[in-house]
């Protein structure tokens, strides 16, 4: 099982305005048990895009990534995984700006 140690995530802009909803992209940074195939000693991390629309919130891509070679890997969450990244997600979006 993945375990979340921490995370960066942003707003993406939609300069447009085309795309319904909000999107963020998630950095989360992982610890993956060394008897995983997904284990790297130079760390894992996953990038998340997850969209909020109409009060539903889904993930709609992600791709794992060693994090000193930045190369990816081909993996996929499981049913189980994939909720509780969704999960972690929608409990920490990052606050909006206040305009003043």
């Amino acid at each position: 099982m993945l375990t979340i140690t921490s995370h960066e995530a942003e707003l993406l802009e939609d300069p447009f305005g085309i795309l319904p909803g909000d999107r963020y992209e998630f950095l989360l940074d992982l610890d993956v048990p060394e008897d995983d195939e997904l284990y790297s000693e130079n760390g894992i991390y996953l990038r998340v895009i997850f969209l909020l629309e109409n009060e539903q919130a889904r993930i709609t891509q992600y791709q794992f990534y060693e994090k000193e070679t930045e190369q990816s890997f081909d993996f996929g969450l499981d049913e189980e995984e994939e909720a509780m990244v969704a999960s972690y997600c929608l409990e920490h979006l990052p606050e909006e700006k206040e305009e003043e």
